[in-house]
């Protein structure tokens, strides 16, 4: 997750050097993307979810079911989505920027990663299984040759390096889509190489496992498309406030991601922990296991927070080069996200527990009804309307974080997600 939070940052860095308006267009066109893959995306959860409880269960041989139906999900969706959101893109984007300059980069850039709707899918898909049977190793490496490859290709074609057209923010999205697709290949080799003994390619999936898997997705993956959705309405409520205040947003949650990611790393090896816990039988290990990675994540992420709370200006610089107006709107919320990373920490880890557990629907229906229902409506009252700004807007979002975080640690603690079945 580390190499994920670079290739955010390096991205930003590159398109940032264009201007405000490629900045806000790469990314509000990025969340807009993060709402379209949204309902293959969750296929990951419920992938990891049964690979894990099966691995618990000594089913080695059927543990590659629930990969396969995420693959023939991915496939199923992903190609008529595809063409469907390429056809409406200018109209979507349309709802989230009404900037014609921002626009005219924008709906370029947001088609190109359309092209990866699949690939995405079946990335996800990947990453659930790999993490559930304890081999996240193989879901690294293919990560970083993603990324890498990912960089190489969007430098010369963002800026026309090697006899590469120029394409500005278009050649971040065709680098980005490209690498996508390369990752989907490796994986299937890494399949081939590592994964027969789970059956892969060799066991179809069931009715019944197939009905199991979207049992467990379908709630993830309706979780990410309105948290995705959620933070296009937060991009339309700033972009009220003028396009230097969304380049700012767009550069502190990318920076915010370098301490986010890791914790949902550390989220994912819980839940793959505690279903195999489940899966043992022992709930009491499973419990223990997440409070256990809880302490990890708190001191890791409270130790990433420190330089956002102690030099906001100097992590900033980098990505809006000669711009000090820009920094200064960005500096007080990246400091707030810093204060805070520690208990975004718990609260990350314990929803992927318990997403692994099986608790699908409880989390989904809590973080989907508190980014909606609390922090969206707070947001467009203390930035647009009372004029506090991104200021104002990064404190709500630290309220409604910690209060999830704590309903979350009350879940846990309740313990009666240990007699769900998966």
């Amino acid at each position: 997750m580390i190499s994920q939070n670079v290739l955010n940052l390096v991205d930003t860095w590159m398109v940032g050097s264009l201007g405000d308006a490629a900045l806000a267009a790469v990314s509000t066109a990025s969340f807009l993307n993060f709402a379209s893959i949204a309902m293959i995306t969750g296929l990951s959860a419920g992938v990891q979810a049964v690979a894990a409880r099966r691995v618990g269960e000594g089913r080695l041989d059927v543990s590659a079911r629930p990969l396969h139906g995420g693959l023939l999900i991915s496939l199923l969706i992903g190609v008529p989505a595809t063409a469907l959101l390429w056809w409406a893109a200018p109209t979507l984007y349309g709802l989230v920027n009404g900037d014609a300059d921002v626009a005219a980069q924008a709906v370029p850039y947001l088609r190109a990663r359309l092209a990866a709707m699949v690939a995405v899918g079946m990335n996800f898909s990947f990453r659930g299984y790999w993490n559930g049977v304890a081999r996240s190793q193989l879901y690294m490496r293919t990560l970083v040759l993603m990324h890498a490859a990912n960089i190489v290709i969007s430098y010369g074609l963002i800026f026309g390096i090697g006899g590469l057209p120029q394409l500005g923010s278009l050649g971040a999205g065709i680098g980005t889509a490209l690498a996508t697709w390369l990752g989907t290949g490796i994986y299937f080799v890494l399949g081939v190489r590592h994964a027969r003994d789970g059956g892969f390619l060799g066991v179809r999936p069931t009715s019944q496992s197939m009905r199991r898997l979207l049992a467990l997705a379908l709630p993830s993956s309706v979780q990410q498309f309105l948290f995705a959705m959620g933070f296009n309405v937060l991009f339309m409520i700033i972009a009220q406030l003028g396009i230097a205040q969304v380049a700012a947003a767009g550069v502190l949650i990318n920076v915010t991601l370098v301490a986010i990611l890791p914790g949902l790393a550390l989220g994912m090896t819980a839940a793959t922990l505690v279903g195999q816990a489940l899966g043992r039988g022992d709930p009491e290990d499973a419990s223990q296991w997440g409070w256990d990675v809880v302490k990890g994540s708190a001191v890791a992420l409270g130790l990433l927070g420190l330089p956002m709370l102690l030099a906001p200006e100097l992590l900033l610089s980098p990505f809006l080069p000669d711009r000090p107006e820009t920094i200064a709107i960005a500096a007080t919320p990246l400091r707030i996200v810093g204060a805070t990373m520690a208990l975004d920490g718990v609260g990350m880890v314990l929803m992927q527990a318990l997403i692994g557990a099986g608790a699908v629907r409880f989390v989904a229906s809590w973080a989907t009804g508190l980014q909606w229902i609390l922090f969206l409506p707070a947001a467009y009252v203390v930035g647009p309307v009372l004029g506090g700004g991104l200021t104002a807007i990064w404190i709500a979002q630290a309220v409604h974080r910690a209060l999830q975080a704590g309903l979350f640690a009350w879940a846990w603690r309740a313990g009666w997600w240990q007699t769900i079945k998966v």
